[in-house]
């Protein structure tokens, strides 16, 4: 289960490394093209959410491999599960009907909080 775990939230905390980075760093106008939503929400709760998803991928990944406080793993996965379930809310109220990724994300967040149980 150990190896499972660190694939899983190794990918996983890529894509939000990376998701999270580019909501950290890039301006309105540039993140419109991948995220509509962008256009209703506030800069500044989208920078939340951005440092949110980087705060949980490395909350993934340093606590087990430290050992230091490793429950912290479960309680980001378990975040990201409520993060995506909120996600798929905010698409379905604009309108925006493709929530595939969403449902797999949150799909994702539930193995992975699953395999965290290896560390309690």
């Amino acid at each position: 289960m150990n190896v499972a775990y660190w694939i899983v939230a190794g990918l996983f905390s890529l894509f939000y490394l990376y998701g999270g980075g580019v909501k950290l760093v890039r301006s309105r106008e540039q993140l419109r093209p991948m995220m509509a939503w962008v256009d209703s929400t506030p800069m500044p709760a989208v920078r939340a959410i951005g440092l949110i998803e980087v705060l949980g991928a490395i909350g993934l990944i340093l606590p087990p491999l430290t050992g230091i406080a490793p429950w912290l793993a479960l309680a980001a996965a378990a975040g990201f599960v409520v993060l995506q379930i909120a996600a798929t809310r905010v698409h379905l109220r604009g309108g925006d009907r493709q929530i595939a990724l969403n449902l797999a994300l949150v799909g994702t967040a539930g193995v992975t909080s699953w395999l965290a149980t290896t560390w309690l």
